[in-house]
């Protein structure tokens, strides 16, 4: 027998035929899309698209990126949640975790007594912020009742403003060179996986996971059950909001500059991926392996359409078709289910 009702994406027999079914037809979603770019690189512009390794290289830099945001933002709308201030809380603690990673010639410069930071430090902080920023979604969402939407669309505003209020506007940089190793090479790739594996056996095995999966599918069950609905929900969006610091980490050691402007739109990307991998927007359904997945499918429609020359408001418009039509094939196989 199997029984799903109180994990939500993931069954309670461990077998790998209860996750194959699923994760495979998006994996056959993402092989096809390489594809079709492979195709039409050779007819438009006569060279491979995924056999190249300079862009592979960002595809997958890239994908690291919004993929740590990702697996916050899936526990979260498992939880039938949703967060819409993940792009500006990762420029703010991006800023924060750069301005402690300064070299001593900067930091001499503006306050003598300083010198260089440990490279622990601002990882350290970055995590701390994010962890903060969550906190307060959490909190208002959890112990003052205000919708997700709302909550999460005032930090997504309120954040923004942070980020520039502490640089006045200006980028951060002239970093320690042990900072630069966390976005260098394959590190932010060695980050993203072992995040989602984390995250992935949180879910799968513990009580974290089955109170996430169970609030999301019924919430006042969830709550006869004995479960503390609102502590619960501060503590996925704290989790989250960490996650969102950690790519900033990754994102500023990277690209080696931090800036207020970081992160626009990097919360409709990480909704777009976790929704193409499969996790409901209605709560109670999805898995961090169909959201990898998601990610690389994101990924590579971008690259995809920067290899063919094709405008980036396309790009957009694309990422908002597919989740109209992700959410209506949800709503779709709810109500198929609901009516059986």
């Amino acid at each position: 027998m199997t029984s799903s009702s109180s994990t939500g994406g993931y069954k309670t027999v461990k077998s790998w035929k209860d996750w194959l079914p699923k994760d495979v037809s998006i994996l056959m979603v993402l092989l096809g899309t390489v594809f079709i770019f492979e195709v039409l690189g050779w007819f438009i512009a006569e060279q491979s698209f995924i056999f190249n390794t300079q862009r592979l290289t960002i595809i997958i830099l890239q994908m690291s990126i919004i993929g740590i945001i990702a697996i916050g933002v899936t526990q979260i709308i498992i939880m039938a949640g949703i967060d819409l201030s993940s792009g500006s809380a990762l420029a703010f603690t991006g800023i924060v975790a750069a301005s402690f990673a300064q070299t001593s010639e900067y930091t001499r410069a503006v306050y003598p007594a300083l010198t260089d930071m440990p490279v622990l430090l601002p990882i350290i902080a970055g995590i701390l912020v994010g962890f903060v920023l969550g906190g307060i979604n959490g909190g208002l969402i959890g112990y003052a009742g205000i919708p997700p939407f709302i909550a999460t669309l005032g930090m997504l505003v309120a954040a923004r403003g942070l980020a520039r209020w502490y640089t006045s506007g200006s980028q951060v940089s002239f970093f320690i060179d042990d900072y630069a190793i966390l976005g260098s090479g394959i590190v932010p790739v060695i980050i993203f996986l072992t995040t989602a594996m984390a995250f992935h056996l949180l879910l799968r095995y513990t009580r974290y996971g089955r109170y996430t999966y169970a609030i999301g599918s019924n919430e006042q069950a969830a709550r006869v059950a004995g479960i503390n609905i609102r502590a619960h929900k501060l503590l996925v969006y704290t989790l989250a909001g960490g996650l969102y610091g950690l790519a900033a980490v990754v994102e500023t050691s990277r690209t080696l500059t931090a800036q207020s402007g970081a992160g626009m739109l990097y919360e409709l990307d990480a909704i777009a991926a976790v929704v193409i991998g499969g996790t409901s927007l209605m709560g109670g359904k999805g898995r961090i392996t169909g959201t990898i997945i998601g990610v690389c499918i994101l990924g590579v429609i971008t690259s995809g359409f920067t290899f063919l020359g094709i405008g980036s408001f396309y790009t957009n418009i694309v990422k908002g078709i597919i989740i109209v039509a992700a959410v209506a094939a949800d709503q779709y196989s709810n109500n198929k289910n609901a009516n059986r």
